[in-house]
C-alpha cells in the first residue's frame, strides 16, 4: 500500500510514493520558480497552474513501474502563508502572490490603521512577517477591491491543489495557523481581526485538520495525471509542510526541531505559547500543531536561502560537493571574514560580509554564510527554551540542508548539544504520509503510522563529547 505525497517547495515541486513501513518506493521532482508580478517586475507570483501540472508530471514519474491502484491516499504540503482568491469554480482571480514578494512590506507597517501589531499578535500569535496572508489580503483589499467584491473564497496553494483534485474546497488547518488571521485559543478564522480587516468569515472554506479527508481524486483529475487507477482515492489534508517535519521527525512535545531548508524555521510541539512582547520582537511566533488542540511556537529566518546566494554569485556551475571541500579546510572563525545574515528585501537590507582581505577566498564567505546562521540559531534557541520553559538535551534536524555534514557538525560545537539527523531527510514527505495513511485508515492514528514508519537517527556530538566518545572507542 502506498500514499502519494505532492509537495511543492520553493524550489522545487516533488511527488513522492511512500509505503505503509515509511520506504520512499519512488519519486520525481522538477525545478520551482516565481514569475514577476504584471504590474512590477520586482513582484513575485506563484502560477498554480503550471505547479498542478508539474505535480501531475511527477507523480506519473514517481509512479512508474508501481502498482497505482495500491495507491490509498493522496496529500499536499506546501510552504505557508500565500494563497488567492478564487471564483465558485475554483478558478484564480489574481495570480499567487508569493512570500518572497516584497509588495507586502508597506502594508505591515500600516496595518495600524485597521488592527495594532500587539492586539494581531496576541490573538493569532503569528508573529509580524511581511509575507504574511493577511498582508496579502489588505493589498488586495486596497488595490483590487473589485476582486475582493466578488471572490467566492480565499484558498490557501495546499487548497488550491486540492480543488484541482477533488473539486472541493477547503482550508488545511495548518496553513491558515501560519495567517495571522486566526485565533490560537480556538483554533479558528479571529471574528475580530476579520471584522477590522472587513473580510467575510464565507472567504474562508471550512477548516479541515490533519488527517481528514477534503475529497475524493475526480476522474477527470486522475486522467489528466495519466494515472486513471487514482480516480475516487481520498485526498488527505496536510498543509503547511513545517508541522509535518516536524511530526515526521520523530519528535514528542518540548524537544526543539530544526526545519533546515530555503527558511530556518526551530519549532517545538507545545500545549502552550506564552509569548510577550520582546519575543514576537526577536522574531518568535505560534503556529497551529498538525495535531489539534496543540501549538508551535517557534522562530523562523532566512537560511538556505543565502547559501543559494553564496552558490549563485561566488560558486556559478559548481556542485555544493566542491563548496563544501573548500569549506572544510577553512578554520572555525574563518581567518576574521565574517557575514551578517539580513537579506531579506523587505527586511532592514543590512545584510554584509565583513573581513575580506586580500588571500581570503570564495570558502572565506561560503563558510563565515554557515557560521553566521549557526549563531543565529543558537541565540534563537535560548529563546525558544525562554517561551517555552525547556532545556533542549538535543537538537532534532530535519530538511534537505541536514545533509551538508560540515554545517551539522558546526551546528553541534557551537551549539553544545548533540544533534540527531534523521537517517531519511525527507521528513516533511514522511510526517505527511503519516497522517495520510491514518485518513485512509490504514492505521489508527498518525502515531501508529509514525511507530511503524521506524526512525532512526545520525548523532552529531560537539566537539570535546566526541573527542571523548572517540576515546573510549579506541
Amino acid at each position: 500500500m502506498y500514499s502519494l505525497c505532492l509537495d511543492c517547495g520553493a524550489t522545487n515541486v516533488r511527488a513522492m510514493v511512500v509505503d505503509e513501513k515509511g520506504v520512499i518506493a519512488g519519486k520525481a521532482s522538477q525545478p520551482n520558480a516565481t514569475l514577476p508580478g504584471e504590474e512590477n517586475p520586482e513582484f513575485h507570483v506563484w502560477d498554480a497552474d503550471r505547479i498542478f501540472n508539474q505535480l501531475s508530471e511527477c507523480a506519473v514519474q514517481a509512479l512508474q513501474g508501481l502498482p497505482a491502484e495500491q495507491v490509498k491516499a493522496v496529500t499536499i504540503t506546501t510552504f505557508g502563508v500565500d494563497g488567492a482568491l478564487t471564483d465558485a469554480e475554483g478558478n484564480l482571480l489574481y495570480p499567487v502572490i508569493s512570500w518572497k514578494c516584497p509588495r507586502t512590506a508597506e502594508v505591515m507597517k500600516h496595518i495600524g490603521k485597521y488592527i495594532s501589531q500587539e492586539e494581531l499578535n496576541r490573538i493569532s500569535g503569528v508573529g509580524a512577517f511581511a509575507f504574511n496572508t493577511i498582508y496579502k489580503l489588505v493589498w488586495l483589499k486596497e488595490n483590487r477591491p473589485d476582486l475582493l467584491e466578488k471572490a467566492h473564497a480565499w484558498l490557501f496553494i495546499s487548497n488550491i491543489l486540492a480543488c484541482k483534485l477533488t473539486g472541493i474546497m477547503a482550508t488545511d488547518r495548518t496553513m491558515a495557523g501560519t495567517s495571522q488571521l486566526t485565533d490560537m485559543e480556538t483554533g479558528d478564522f479571529s471574528p475580530l481581526i476579520l471584522d477590522r480587516l472587513g473580510l467575510r468569515r464565507d472567504l474562508f472554506p471550512p477548516m479541515v485538520d490533519a488527517g481528514k479527508t477534503i475529497g475524493l481524486v475526480t476522474p477527470e483529475a486522475a486522467a489528466g495525471m495519466g494515472i486513471p487507477a487514482l480516480a475516487g482515492v481520498p485526498v488527505i489534508s496536510a498543509g503547511h509542510d513545517t508541522q509535518f517535519a516536524i511530526f515526521g521527525s520523530g519528535a514528542d512535545r518540548d524537544q526543539p526541531v530544526l526545519s533546515s531548508g530555503t527558511w530556518e524555521i526551530l519549532m517545538v510541539r507545545s500545549a502552550q505559547a506564552h509569548l510577550a512582547p520582546e519575543d514576537y520582537a526577536d522574531g518568535a511566533t505560534a503556529e497551529f500543531d498538525a495535531e489539534p488542540g496543540l501549538l508551535n511556537p517557534g522562530l523562523q529566518w532566512l537560511g538556505s536561502g543565502i547559501i543559494e546566494w553564496v552558490k549563485s554569485a561566488c560558486f556559478r556551475g559548481e556542485t555544493y560537493d566542491v563548496m563544501d571541500a573548500e569549506a572544510e579546510v577553512i578554520p572555525p572563525g574563518c581567518d576574521g571574514v565574517t557575514m551578517v545574515p539580513d537579506f531579506l528585501a523587505s527586511g532592514d537590507g543590512k545584510g554584509s560580509s565583513i573581513g575580506l582581505v586580500l588571500g581570503r577566498t570564495r570558502a572565506h564567505i561560503y563558510r563565515a554564510a554557515m557560521e553566521a546562521l549557526t549563531w543565529r540559531l543558537k541565540s534563537r534557541l535560548a529563546r525558544l527554551e525562554s517561551v517555552g520553559g525547556f532545556k533542549s538535551g538535543f537538537l532534532i534536524l530535519v530538511g534537505g540542508v541536514a545533509r551538508n555534514k560540515i554545517w551539522t557538525q558546526m551546528r553541534a560545537d557551537i551549539l553544545q548539544i548533540p544533534v540527531k539527523v534523521s537517517e531519511v531527510s525527507e521528513s516533511t514527505v514522511l510526517g505527511a504520509s503519516m497522517f495520510a495513511f491514518a485518513g485512509a485508515g490504514v492505521y489508527s492514528t498518525p502515531e501508529q503510522a509514525r511507530d511503524a514508519f521506524g526512525i532512526m537517527y545520525r548523532t552529531f556530538l560537539p566537539g570535546p563529547q566526541k573527542a571523548a566518545y572517540e576515546k573510549l572507542n579506541h
